[in-house]
């Protein structure tokens, strides 16, 4: 995610709303301001994350989310790391 996506309570809350859908994986905020997160699980769980992740908390300002597939892990934990 891009945009005011730091210092807004953005992992916290993706980190909830991911638990909530049974997601599992991990968010984090990147050096350049940027938030990654890995998630996995079902497809319908991962749109509906996707979406929220547009939106995000209430002050976050969203300019742009991308998305790519990458192998899973098999985790089942979903945790903010630093």
């Amino acid at each position: 995610m891009r945009g005011q996506v730091q210092g807004v309570g953005y992992r916290a809350a993706c980190c909830t709303r991911a638990r909530d859908l049974g997601l599992s994986g991990w968010v984090r905020n990147r050096p350049d301001g940027s938030v990654e997160i890995e998630a996995e699980g079902s497809p319908q769980e991962l749109t509906e994350l996707r979406i929220w992740c547009e939106k995000g908390p209430v002050l976050a300002m969203v300019n742009s989310v991308a998305s790519n597939q990458v192998p899973a892990t098999g985790a089942d934990w979903f945790e903010v790391q630093r």
